[in-house]
């Protein structure tokens, strides 16, 4: 009888043994059925996903907050007089006759062509002042003043046409022929584009390409 009750404790605790060595691994059995969220150790950080691209300095989007401020004429580049410049041309064209002011870019990955810093909002290229000949109109506002909403407020879908006579939404606008090469890369049935007041030339607007940021004066054509 002795004999028979001390294998019967022997037998328990080994039992009691086996339950106590196989908790840890039984738990961690249970857990494991459910893998860890991206693959990662439970003391790993989440993941944060891939870093957003930087956006680009012009374009891109960007939307100037407001047009640019009327330039001082004692900021405005001296023009050479007329004698210096050839005989004078017609003047029903003046604008035809003159060619785009060559410009470099004022920064690293900047375009040459006239553009808005969407860092700082800033103008880059207006800076001719009241004094441009081409872009001295006699009869501005021939085909009246565009009477729609102009500004960062409302943007305009290019819906065709080509830079002597582009639509938007049944607007039509010519960009100032000087500036035609300006406008390379522009998608006339597809970019859109911000309409701001030119404050120092009377008839024009800037037409400005969201997607490029580059713009050009443009004048208005009617419906």
């Amino acid at each position: 009888m002795r004999a028979r009750h001390l294998c019967q404790v022997v037998a328990g605790g080994i039992l009691t043994a086996t339950v106590i060595v196989s908790s840890p691994a039984f738990a961690q059995g249970g857990r494991g059925d459910q893998p860890q969220r991206g693959g990662q150790s439970k003391a790993a950080p989440p993941s944060r996903g891939p870093a957003q691209q930087a956006r680009p300095a012009v374009g891109g989007g960007h939307i100037p907050a407001r047009g640019p401020a009327r330039t001082p004429t004692s900021a405005a580049p001296k023009q050479a007089p007329a004698a210096a410049r050839g005989a004078a041309q017609p003047q029903q064209q003046p604008q035809r006759a003159q060619q785009p002011v060559q410009r470099t870019a004022d920064r690293p990955g900047h375009p040459t062509a006239p553009h808005v810093d969407a860092t700082t909002d800033r103008w880059v290229g207006h800076d001719l002042g009241p004094t441009d000949p081409n872009l001295r109109l006699d009869h501005p506002w021939q085909h009246g003043r565009f009477s729609a909403e102009i500004g960062p407020q409302h943007v305009w879908r290019m819906r065709g046409g080509s830079r002597d006579r582009f639509n938007v939404d049944g607007f039509y606008f010519q960009v100032a022929p000087y500036e035609y090469g300006y406008t390379d890369g522009w998608l006339w049935d597809n970019d859109d584009i911000i309409l701001y007041l030119d404050p120092d030339h009377d008839g024009w607007y800037l037409a400005y390409d969201v997607r490029l940021g580059t713009y050009v004066h443009v004048q208005y054509l009617g419906p």
